[in-house]
């Protein structure tokens, strides 16, 4: 069974920043995508970063020069860096892993940025 953790959601300040942990356990033979989405109430969830296995990265325009997506491959776990952040990123932030053909999701880590 896989199973997904993240930590690192907080409330901060407009202008602050956060760390956001995920790290996956049980049996995942090969991992092609990490990523991150979030979610606001009433909005559909979104994505805001991925990293593939090549290393290569995307964020959302929205993010983008702020965020930083990374990850530790022997760990199996994925970080995001969230620097400069705006209370439009106020939301519940899921980690996502693609083992194809299956997709697991974390339980989702709040994040409250004030104003």
């Amino acid at each position: 069974q896989v199973q997904l953790v993240e930590s690192g959601g907080g409330l901060v300040q407009a202008g602050g920043s956060l760390r956001l942990s995920c790290a996956a356990s049980g049996s995942i033979a090969w991992i092609n995508v990490m990523g991150w989405y979030r979610q606001t109430p009433g909005k559909q969830r979104e994505l805001v970063a991925a990293i593939i296995t090549s290393g290569t990265t995307n964020y959302a325009d929205s993010v983008k020069g702020r965020f930083t997506i990374s990850r530790d491959i022997a760990k199996k776990t994925v970080y995001l860096q969230m620097n400069s952040l705006k209370p439009e990123d106020t939301a519940v932030y899921y980690c996502k892993v693609v083992s194809a053909p299956y997709n697991y999701w974390g339980q989702g880590t709040q994040v409250t940025v004030s104003s």
